[in-house]
């Protein structure tokens, strides 16, 4: 059975890839499997990067593919922030609730609400590497709306729904998604792959 590691100690990412990468044969693990690796620092300037340097190291050290993701916020009255800086958008180690926050205020004076989610997926093999992207366009929501999903998904309105992600169950919110759209094109890749 083939074995890869996701480059993710988040819960609630690794629940949502588990779900999007079922594979027959292909074994997901994740790096809470490894309780030796070192957290990566995210100090990449690009979304591609993060997710490059997640998986290459995860590959170095466990021996195995491995894949990681980063995903960033591009809001168009902010000139494209959060972006990559999504996470830590009000601090270091800020909740999903501050970073909401800190959004909505600096959105508090403007009707521009056009926004994408943006995802990018790097799988590793030994030393060869695949770059897979996910964009989804939507608004930002003056209010939250929802208790599902997690980050910013209170506030984001995928264009043509009116809900959030966070009112959405987690098979439809997959199935549209920036990270379901950029799994998708891991997986097909994966199945021959595999």
């Amino acid at each position: 059975m083939n074995e890869i590691v996701l480059a993710s100690r988040n819960p609630n990412k690794i629940q949502e890839l588990k779900e999007l990468l079922s594979i027959p044969d292909v074994r997901v693990l994740s790096t809470n499997d490894f309780p030796d690796l070192e957290e990566v620092e995210e100090d990449a300037v690009t979304l591609e990067g993060n997710a490059l340097k997640k998986a290459k190291y995860v590959a170095m050290v466990t021996g195995l593919p491995s894949l990681a993701d980063d995903t960033g916020l591009e809001v168009t009255a902010l000139n494209g922030a959060p972006g990559v800086y999504s996470a830590r958008y009000s601090g270091e180690h800020a909740s999903y609730e501050d970073n909401v926050e800190k959004l909505l205020s600096e959105m508090s004076k403007t009707n521009e609400r056009n926004a994408q989610f943006r995802t990018v997926v790097a799988f590793i093999e030994a030393d060869k590497q695949w770059i897979f992207e996910g964009i989804c366009t939507g608004k930002i929501s003056r209010f939250r709306k929802g208790a599902g999903g997690f980050g910013y998904d209170p506030i984001f309105i995928p264009d043509g729904f009116d809900m959030s992600f966070a009112e959405m169950d987690s098979e439809q919110k997959n199935s549209i998604s920036h990270r379901g759209l950029a799994m998708k094109k891991a997986v097909a890749f994966l199945q021959e792959w595999v």
